[in-house]
């Protein structure tokens, strides 16, 4: 079944230089497959901006309850001002790729999100196969590699470089 809305919107202005640019410096920074997953990013920021602004009038319980989602996620707010403040680059931080390149368990981030792929990234103990996945802050050091192969490589190459 096809979903009935699509998860990003289109830049209004495609031919923009400047966005261009941009784009294709964070598309590279993240190793990103196409700019639609920046767009999405962007559309998921703006959502989370949505909601804090109809919270700025709301009860404190209430606003509390959006920062914990948030900080569950990884995103450290404490106040509205800060969540309006969020960016995509703040979100696309929190991807399982991103976070597996940080991690130092892949060498680039296109290598990282071709072990995500071919699932050999276990998080706690399950293969997962989607290099969006937003990973929260409790699972973040459950993070492993499934085969014994690569990490041995690992170890060589660690070796290697500490005789150097």
């Amino acid at each position: 079944m096809k979903r009935k809305h699509k998860r990003y919107s289109r830049p209004k202005r495609p031919f923009d230089k400047a966005r261009i640019e941009e784009e294709g410096g964070i598309v590279e920074e993240f190793g990103l497959k196409n700019k639609r997953e920046i767009w999405k990013a962007d559309a998921k920021i703006k959502t989370i901006r949505e909601k804090a602004k109809k919270l700025i009038s709301a009860k404190p319980e209430e606003q509390r309850a959006l920062f914990e989602k948030l900080n569950k996620m990884g995103l450290k707010v404490d106040s509205i001002s800060s969540v309006l403040s969020l960016d995509k680059k703040d979100y696309l931080k929190r991807r399982l790729q991103t976070i597996v390149f940080t991690k130092k368990l892949a060498t680039t981030p296109k290598q990282a999100r071709q072990l995500i792929v071919h699932k050999k990234v276990l998080i706690n103990g399950r293969a997962v196969s989607t290099p969006s996945y937003i990973v929260p802050v409790e699972l973040e050091n459950k993070i492993t590699l499934k085969d014994k192969k690569i990490l041995k490589k690992k170890e060589e190459k660690k070796e290697v470089g500490d005789e150097e």
